[in-house]
């Protein structure tokens, strides 16, 4: 069972979650923010896919590794991650915090338009 967070309230105990420091060196980053969120800050390495566009493109997703769901808050990520727990894939976790938390621990972020990286 997945360790309680601070969306636990919204998602349940069922949407299983990690903090920033608790991501693998190899996992596999899904930024589900919209586009000038992305180009504004993002992890390094990490992989964009749109919330809205996730029903669609869910073949992008690796079914096997660990993936992380990531946008601002972790409340978009906590969705995605349980729609795609209820279409099979037992390998996805939500970024507890979002990128905010992961700025907050000191990790990097870069940015896609040449101004310094921010999270928006």
């Amino acid at each position: 069972m997945a360790a309680p967070t601070r969306l636990s309230p919204v998602f349940g105990p069922q949407v299983p979650s990690v903090t920033a420091d608790q991501v693998a060196p190899g996992a596999y980053l899904l930024d589900v923010r919209e586009p000038d969120e992305w180009t504004a800050g993002h992890a390094p390495g990490a992989h964009h896919l749109p919330m809205m566009e996730v029903p669609a493109r869910m073949a992008e997703v690796p079914s096997d590794g660990e993936v992380v769901v990531v946008c601002r808050a972790g409340g978009r990520s906590g969705q995605v991650v349980a729609y795609l727990m209820n279409n099979g894939w037992d390998n996805v976790r939500n970024l507890d915090g979002g990128m905010q938390a992961w700025a907050a621990v000191g990790k990097d972020v870069v940015s896609e338009d040449g101004q310094p990286a921010r999270v928006l």
